[in-house]
């Protein structure tokens, strides 16, 4: 959740949430300089003033209490009283006394224009390190400072804390250059570093100069699919010559997990006997770890894609499920011609939610299965592994046939190759009759003309 201004009162503060993760603030309209900070644990009433000495600005934050210890009567009239005290500069004594304290105990004091942002990048990239974020998000933020910030890797953080009109225009630029989302996550990112780097820079401007930024909206992409898309879907996965890929697709689709993670899954995160696939580190690290549980057909799909694996790649198939011939061991990049297949990544993933509420999932079985936290003051009194065995399990399993049964046909003779593989026993990979696209043949896989012979029997007499 972002920050906002509100009129603080004691209704309205028992209805925000807990924070998920961080903080936000919410500043109250009423008293300038008087705002809460509602982190993951608790609300607490803070000021921020401001007092001159030897002709400088200095800012200064007191925490007053937790919503707990005051109502926000008794706050707003304790933080006239402090913010007037910070005015006076009564807590200049403070600040001077805790400097020549970490001077006598051998501790520099970092300087403000010292820090440029190439330094606070490094320091902030270290704590994103200590908090377990993934690699893909340092990544990312690695890419907005390295790359969209380039040029500004030497530039002191005062100096755009003194003039945020260049923050603004390089928001402006990249919005040209670069798009309106890539320009905003630009922005936050250099948000993120300045307010971390004025934890140990305490000279540097308090507002952030990002503040100065016009942000661009920016709109959820609307890119579900319905159950009336499944079939075109469905038929052209099939005609994916890459056995693999075309399994990924599958399961990204069944499970709603982020590609990213199922990319990674090894052989040993699959679990037949429980009927799980764990992922130990999400989105939001390993502490967000789970278990997703399988249906059939996403068993199925699991053992087709190791079947291929050990055929294509086998000595990668021995750790990955979607083993690839990449300096990983695993597939790295998952994107597809749009021409080819209209949907994969992200799109499957809200396409499963779209498609779990067309099957009656309730909202709390969907934000337990695609791994959300959940919302509201009960979440933390549900247990999601005590769900996993029954309750969760036969959720999937309802999602999971409803999303067959719409994107397939039945299985029969005269139905298109390319609906019917998600159906496919692993066995039948390679095979030429009942495989609609069958791994190229110079990768060595394929079936024998006995074999091949043997299964034209078996659908010539089913028919």
């Amino acid at each position: 959740m972002s920050d906002f201004r509100a009129s603080l009162n004691d209704k309205m503060i028992g209805r925000l949430a807990l924070a998920d993760e961080g903080q936000y603030v919410v500043r109250d309209t009423e008293l300038k300089g008087f705002f809460l900070v509602i982190g993951r644990r608790k609300k607490t009433f803070t000021v921020l003033g401001e007092f001159w000495e030897g002709g400088k600005r200095h800012a200064k934050k007191v925490a007053l209490g937790t919503v707990d210890e005051l109502s926000t009567r008794d706050a707003r009239i304790k933080a006239k009283d402090t913010l007037a005290k910070i005015a006076r500069g009564e807590y200049a004594a403070e600040a001077a006394a805790a400097a020549v304290v970490k001077a006598e105990a051998g501790l520099a004091v970092q300087k403000a224009t010292d820090v440029t942002l190439r330094s606070a990048w490094a320091r902030y990239k270290i704590y994103l390190e200590r908090k377990d974020r993934s690699a893909a998000t340092v990544a990312g933020y690695g890419d907005h400072v390295e790359r969209l910030l380039k040029d500004w890797l030497d530039v002191p953080l005062m100096t755009l804390g003194d003039n945020p009109r260049m923050v603004s225009d390089r928001h402006d630029q990249l919005t040209k250059d670069c798009g309106p989302y890539a320009a905003n996550g630009c922005m936050r990112t250099l948000r993120a570093i300045y307010n971390h780097a004025r934890r140990s820079a305490r000279e540097l401007p308090p507002d952030n100069p990002t503040s100065a930024v016009d942000w661009n909206d920016e709109k959820r992409r609307d890119t579900a699919m319905g159950a009336f898309d499944l079939p075109a879907w469905v038929e052209q996965a099939g005609r994916l010559r890459h056995a693999i890929r075309r399994e990924f697709h599958l399961f990204t689709l069944l499970s709603g997990s982020r590609p990213t993670a199922l990319r990674q899954a090894e052989v040993a995160h699959f679990n037949f006997a429980r009927r799980v696939l764990h992922i130990p580190r999400p989105k939001g690290g390993a502490k967000r770890a789970f278990d997703i549980p399988l249906s059939r057909e996403m068993i199925r799909c699991l053992i087709r894609a190791m079947r291929t694996s050990r055929m294509l790649h086998p000595e990668n198939a021995e750790k990955w499920i979607f083993a690839a011939d990449s300096a990983e061991g695993h597939l790295v990049e998952h994107k597809e011609d749009r021409a080819r297949l209209s949907k994969w990544g992200n799109d499957l993933r809200q396409s499963y939610r779209t498609l779990g509420q067309a099957a009656g999932l309730s909202e709390v079985d969907m934000h337990l299965l695609m791994n959300h936290r959940l919302p509201g003051v009960n979440a933390g009194y549900i247990t999601r592994d005590k769900l996993m065995s029954d309750h969760l399990r036969v959720a999937q399993q309802k999602l999971s046939q409803h999303i067959v049964a719409a994107g397939l046909p039945p299985l029969k003779v005269d139905a298109k190759r390319e609906r019917v593989w998600p159906r496919l026993p692993s066995r039948f990979i390679g095979d030429d009759v009942l495989d609609p696209t069958p791994p190229d043949p110079r990768e060595g896989v394929g079936w024998s003309e006995e074999r091949r012979q043997a299964a034209k029997q078996r659908l010539a007499t089913a028919a």
